[in-house]
């Protein structure tokens, strides 16, 4: 208890001196403090739908969480694939029912750890991947038939997919059997995130392969998961968060059919990756515009006939930079609300950080505890009884309204300059986003938006707290595992078969078909990266912005 009187609804009493009598949204709107029927959008019915049918508002599926919960993954990955692989069978024990992976910078960006480049990064934010070998210690004893696994993993994600199948035929499993995501989504590191290595266009096309190479090859495989999230965690707002990646999803989709691909042939593979904020109204409406404007989208300007092709899938993960090193404790209040707007938002699959992750990688007890928050929100809550609990709510169909048009307004202003890419090009979703951040920094610097524990309900000394930390010397060790591979490899083999992908990346062939061999010949992640460069080059972004 703060100590400060309150009773709802009494006048003066309820009063709180850092509350302004009009408070704004995150995408600001005014929230008001009374919604009736007269705020309801027009045609309020045929917005909403049924759960499971166009325009998909209230759901993608009939039943949602009332057949079955939310898909609860963990994100987790740090030093050594063989210490990441015991902290996945942790969580598979705990009761997870699907992995994500998080990878390390050097193996983000396609250096192998010995590159120089690498030094000081290796297994530091994820786990090292650098060959065939990496990935079998990393998967070892995970059943790949029964386990979904989502990689979020970007330029060089159609070589880990690629990693990924090898091992899981090595264990007798075929491509048609493995269920994951790789995320994929090259676009939204150019906005916010910075781990691209090629330029747009060579990217766009290693996008596109990757989703024909799936279709035939790994069917079950979410081929892209279009990423809000780290848009939202580099200060966008709800609105921008939504129109900025699904301007990314209409690219991807323009470049599939600019390949050769029918529309209905890859777009049900498509998934989405979103934040979710402590303001849980917003959260939720923001959700369910998403949902009604990527249906309208597909149905209207793509023709996408198939269902599927309409609904718009998504993962979300609670708000990373929302967590505070300051009463690190809270966060676990913080995240538990985080991950209830969105399960109330309709979420397919979830991740809940861990209170300890804005000091470090998060300790063993911390990612359980995240994982127990999601247990009882789906078993202990009633939740899980009935399908969009908030449809017909006057604010959040208001909220709802009033997000659909920002980011319909949004869209149009990435669009007036060509395209996704050409906005990018010029600087404009960056720029908007970088405003925005420092719109909220100075709010929380003056304390019109409360942080507890940041600036407000501060205490004076802080309880120690031991973060997990990685051992240096796991890149001494990861070099030597690749002295010992590229010693125990056939050299010809290797060179043989990156000189096909250097051909095929030259040409307009497919090119994950020559990866896939490369790398079953155990050439590293690097030297498949470093071929592509030499054909592709690097991106530069430009200094006007």
């Amino acid at each position: 208890m703060c100590g400060i009187p309150h009773h709802a609804g009494d006048g003066p009493a309820s009063y709180h001196p850092w509350m302004s009598d009009a408070r704004v949204s995150e995408s600001g709107f005014p929230v008001k403090g009374v919604y009736t029927a007269a705020d309801l959008p027009p045609e309020l019915d045929s917005r909403l739908g049924e759960p499971g049918g166009y325009p998909y508002t209230r759901g993608v599926y009939p039943t949602m969480y009332t057949a079955r919960p939310w898909t609860m993954r963990q994100y987790a990955g740090f030093g050594t694939a063989t210490e990441s692989n015991a902290r996945y069978h942790q969580l598979l024990e705990a009761g997870t029912m699907g992995l994500s992976v998080a990878f390390d910078l050097p193996t983000q960006m396609g250096y192998d750890s010995d590159d120089a480049i690498a030094h000081g990064e290796v297994g530091k934010v994820g786990v090292a991947i650098d060959s065939i070998e990496d990935m079998r210690l990393l998967l070892a004893g995970i059943p790949l038939d029964r386990v979904s696994t989502s990689m979020t993993i970007n330029a060089p994600g159609s070589v880990l997919l690629l990693l990924y199948q090898l091992v899981a035929e090595e264990n007798g499993l075929p491509g048609s059997a493995l269920n994951g995501t790789i995320q994929n989504d090259i676009l939204k590191e150019y906005i916010a995130r910075g781990t691209y290595i090629f330029p747009p266009k060579p990217s766009l096309r290693l996008v596109a392969d990757t989703f024909a190479y799936c279709r035939k090859e790994v069917p079950k495989w979410n081929t892209i998961s279009i990423s809000g999230y780290h848009m939202a965690e580099a200060g966008a707002t709800p609105a921008q968060e939504i129109a900025f990646t699904l301007a990314n999803g209409v690219e991807y989709v323009r470049a599939a059919l600019a390949a050769g691909l029918a529309v209905d042939d890859f777009a049900p593979r498509l998934s989405f990756f979103f934040v979710a904020r402590t303001t849980l109204l917003e959260e939720v409406a923001k959700f369910r515009a998403a949902r009604r404007i990527w249906a309208r989208l597909m149905r209207d300007d793509f023709g996408a006939k198939d269902p599927k092709s309409m609904m718009l899938r998504f993962h979300t993960q609670t708000a990373g930079v929302q967590l505070t090193a300051q009463q690190p404790e809270v966060n676990l209040v913080r995240v538990a609300i985080q991950g209830l707007g969105a399960v109330l938002g309709g979420t397919q699959s979830l991740h809940t950080n861990s209170f300890d992750e804005a000091i470090a990688l998060p300790t063993e007890k911390a990612a359980r505890l995240a994982l127990r928050t999601q247990q009882v929100l789906a078993y202990e809550t009633d939740l899980t009884a009935t399908v969009d609990p908030f449809a017909g709510s006057y604010v959040v169909e208001a909220m709802t309204a009033e997000l659909e048009a920002a980011v319909n307004g949004l869209m149009d202003r990435v669009f007036d300059h060509g395209s996704a890419v050409d906005a990018i090009e010029a600087g404009f979703q960056k720029r908007e986003i970088e405003q925005s951040a420092y719109r909220f920094a100075q709010q929380i610097d003056a304390g019109e938006r409360v942080v507890v524990g940041l600036n407000r309900f501060r205490i004076d000394t802080e309880e120690p707290y031991e973060p997990l930390r990685v051992d240096p010397a796991i890149e001494a060790a990861q070099a030597e595992r690749l002295a010992r591979l590229r010693a125990g490899r056939d050299p010809a083999a290797v060179e043989r078969a990156l000189a096909e992908l250097r051909t095929a990346a030259e040409g307009d062939g497919n090119v994950l078909y020559p990866m896939r061999e490369a790398l079953r010949a155990r050439a590293t992640v690097g030297e498949v990266c470093g071929t592509l460069r030499q054909v592709w080059g690097t991106y530069r972004p430009s200094d006007s912005f």
